[in-house]
């Protein structure tokens, strides 16, 4: 039993596959919200021109978010998390790196994870520091592992 068939699963062929799975296993289906049953031949009917518009719908949704991601990109907007260090500090944590600072002690201070450390170190760099992240340079950040 099920509430909504869209819920079973994500495309028509593994909903056949599901469907025949249970059939092999003599259990019927039922779907609560869409009064729909396997045990007659007009609820496997049901059953499969349902789940066909339920991968269409899917795939209209799936083509909708991409259009609307291109848009967004295409009007500028960025998406992700921003960068936690700013240009500069991410030279400051390269030049420390290169004159032997353990990367538990870069962890600390910059109140990073240990795989950021590396990520900024092997070249994952911020576009160019906004204001806000220049002024944040004077400051250290707050906050870092429980271990610092």
């Amino acid at each position: 039993m099920v509430t909504k068939l869209d819920r079973l699963a994500r495309s028509m062929l593994h909903l056949c596959a599901i469907g025949e799975e249970l059939a092999r296993k003599k259990v019927e289906l039922e779907v609560l919200d869409q009064a729909i049953e396997t045990y007659s031949a007009t609820g496997r009917l049901l059953f499969h021109l349902l789940g066909a518009f339920a991968e269409f719908e899917t795939t209209l949704r799936r083509e909708r978010q991409q259009e609307g991601i291109a848009h967004a990109k295409g009007r500028g907007v960025r998406f992700g998390r921003t960068h936690a260090l700013s240009a500069l500090q991410v030279d400051q944590l390269r030049q420390r790196r290169a004159n032997g600072e353990p990367i538990k002690v870069l962890v600390c201070a910059y109140a990073l994870s240990k795989t950021s450390v590396y990520r900024y170190l092997d070249g994952v760099c911020p576009q160019a520091a906004t204001p806000e992240a220049e002024a944040a340079d004077e400051e250290p950040r707050q906050g870092g592992p429980k271990s610092c």
